[in-house]
Order: structure tokens, then sequence, then C-alpha cells
């Protein structure tokens, strides 16, 4: 008999680490129990993720992309006549008061990268990403404070219960952003821009989304 060719698969896969992730927690997350989900034979999620830490991988850089698309629907970061303090805040309440169960899943997939090493560079994404953008209105040493502000911030919140308060988290991102460039010019284009990290070569964004491999077993 011949094996279906089913493109989709692969991503079905992901989104079902998701949702089990979701469901039971990290714990709950293994290859059977993503198979079941996905509604595939176990054996297809040995093929296209070899390790648990390969789909691991693959969950979170897909759940980074939950802030990737908050922050880069909102133009406030990037005008010059904007507060950066402002813009900053109100992207983070607009992220929190969301799809909560989406920000929780996110950030529980975050903050696995303790444990497993292999997660850390996809972890430092969205991270370098951020500062990347704030470094078009900062230096890249302010760019990476907030950015650290941000995500205490978010696990102050997350972590406690604690309601969001839009006005401290404007207040306390305004401290650190040296006064003159709260509002201001962009920066000259031969200013330095942010370090990449050590540790080697980025990861590259979209593998959540890489061909599928010929030959899936069904």
């Amino acid at each position: 008999m011949p094996r279906r060719y089913d493109p989709d698969r692969r991503q079905r896969i992901i989104e079902a680490a998701i949702r089990v992730v979701g469901e039971k927690g990290l714990a709950g997350l293994s290859h059977r129990s993503v198979a079941a989900a996905a509604d595939v034979p176990l054996g297809s999620t040995t093929y296209h993720f070899t390790t648990l830490d390969e789909l691991m991988v693959a969950a979170l850089r897909q759940a980074n992309e939950g802030f990737a698309k908050v922050v880069a629907s909102y133009g406030g970061l990037d005008d010059p006549g904007t507060d950066l303090a402002t813009a900053l805040a109100r992207i983070l309440g607009d992220w929190l008061s969301g799809d909560r169960t989406a920000v929780e899943l996110e950030y529980e997939l975050y903050l696995a990268a303790l444990r497993r090493p292999a997660l850390r560079p996809v972890a430092a994404e969205w991270a370098d990403d951020l500062a990347a953008r704030l470094a078009r209105r900062t230096d890249p040493v302010t760019a990476r404070a907030l950015v650290a502000l941000v995500d205490g911030i978010c696990l102050q919140v997350l972590l406690t219960g604690t309601p969001y308060d839009e006005g401290y988290a404007r207040e306390v991102l305004g401290r650190v952003i040296p006064r003159a460039e709260r509002v201001g010019r962009p920066l000259p284009e031969n200013r330095p821009g942010p370090r990449e990290p050590s540790g080697g070569q980025r990861a590259t964004r979209g593998d959540a989304h890489a061909p599928t491999k010929q030959g899936d077993p069904s």
C-alpha cells in the first residue's frame, strides 16, 4: 500500500505538542502523547523529531511568534515621535491581556531552557529580536536592559498573579531610557547595534515550517 503524502503532518505534530504542554505541562509531553493529540502514528513523531528536545525546539519557536506578532503589529517602537517607554508598556499590556493560556505556555517552554540546553538558542531569539528593534531608538546597552526589564515584569505578572500595571511598567521603563531618547530622532546609521549573542550562529526563525521529509511513515 503506498504511503500517504501528508505535507502538513509535521506542522500538526508541532501544534499538537503545544496543546499537550498547555493541557498537561512539560511533564506530559512525550512522542506518544503528541502522536495521540495529532492523530498520527507514533512513528511519524519520531520520524520528524528524533528526540523530544527537537520537538520542544520547534514548539518553542512557534510559541515565540505570539509576542513577536504583538510587537510587529504595534508601530510605536519605530516611530521616533512616540514615547518609547509608553510604547513598550502598551505592548506588554496588549500581550498579557490577550490569550493568557498562550502567554503562559510560551513562558513555560521558555523556562524549560533552564534544564534543556538545546532550547537556549531559541529561548534567546525573542530577546535578541526585541533588543535589535529597540536599538534603533536607543543604545545597545540600554536596549538589552529594557529587554531584561520587560522579561522580569512578565515573569512577575505570570508567577505571582499580580495584575499588570501599565503605569508602573511605563514608569520603570522610562527610568532606564535616557531622557533624550524617550522621544527623539532615530539613531544614526553608523551607531553600533546590539552584538550577536555568543555561542555560535543564531538559530533562524521558520524551522517550525520547514519542508516535510519525503517518505513520512503513515
